[in-house]
């Protein structure tokens, strides 16, 4: 019992370190692209540190697995960019809640994506869903910042599903720090370009400097190759059942850092919407143990 609280509380660690890059992304006034670059190349940094320290194997079937890195690379960097514009426009806690629709749209994408069977009560889940976005958004107006915001957040998480369905595979192969180092490294080469191309000043970028390397080493290095080794505790359902407390961490870390009061309306959607992603890993899991 104390072995599974520990592992418990490692999980709940490094979902509040992954939490964390919501009211960073919120603070950060750069052009999503450059803040989400700065991102991926200092976590890219971190990464190359510790499986250089860890001895770590960076070999993989090039010719197999390389186009597959860089497609799953390229959704990793729209998920991050889109979820930035999210964040910036609708602000911290709607931008994570709308992201957080990404388990729906994981279980209604893998039957065709993996050519699984499809359960018709992830239908229903997926209204559920529509539910809590429209209480959330104050009117279906795109000329409207949160609106939005919230789309962004939507198109965020289709982003970051296919993402995931794709990478199921890897993480069977690879290490996952080595899997995070490649597409860190691949985002941020994608991205390079656009840092002669965007317009932002260099002093503000650099006065902005400790948080661009405390949100790639610490919340995208750390937290998300921390987040991937809890799962030899779990299983993935039960880490996604527990990951739904991730909102409540970014709505009470935006209220202590951004002063971001929550809204009636964000409590009662959010609600709405991670009761569904809730009832869709009871389902999930029902499936798998019977």
């Amino acid at each position: 019992m104390k072995k599974e609280l520990k592992n418990i509380l490692e999980l709940n660690i490094a979902l509040i370190i992954i939490a964390g890059a919501a009211p960073l992304g919120n603070y950060i006034s750069l052009p999503p692209e450059i803040g989400i670059w700065s991102r991926c190349f200092f976590a890219f940094i971190t990464l190359a540190i510790y499986v250089k320290i860890k001895g770590v194997s960076l070999i993989y079937n090039y010719k197999k697995d390389t186009g597959s890195f860089i497609f799953c690379a390229i959704l990793q960097g729209g998920h991050w960019i889109t979820y930035f514009y999210a964040l910036q426009l609708a602000g911290a806690g709607l931008g994570v809640i709308s992201l957080f629709t990404f388990p729906i749209f994981t279980t209604l994408l893998e039957p065709f994506i993996l050519k699984t069977k499809f359960n018709p009560k992830h239908l229903l889940l997926a209204l559920v869903v529509l539910l809590g976005l429209y209480v959330l958004t104050p009117e279906f107006n795109f000329g409207n910042q949160t609106s939005l915001g919230i789309f962004f957040g939507i198109i965020s998480a289709v982003f970051f599903a296919t993402r995931n369905i794709l990478m199921k595979k890897h993480v069977a192969t690879y290490d996952a720090s080595m899997l995070m180092f490649y597409q860190n490294g691949w985002v941020a080469l994608l991205l390079s370009p656009l840092l002669f191309l965007l317009d932002f000043k260099v002093t503000h970028y650099t006065n902005l400097l400790p948080y661009l390397i405390f949100l790639g080493a610490f919340t995208t290095a750390i937290g998300h190759t921390y987040y991937v080794k809890t799962f030899k505790y779990f299983s993935a359902t039960t880490a996604s059942l527990l990951s739904c407390i991730q909102p409540v961490y970014v709505v009470i870390l935006a209220y202590l850092f951004l002063n971001e009061q929550p809204t009636i309306s964000t409590l009662i959607g959010g609600s709405i919407i991670v009761s569904a992603v809730i009832l869709e890993s009871l389902i999930s899991k029902k499936v798998k143990s019977s």
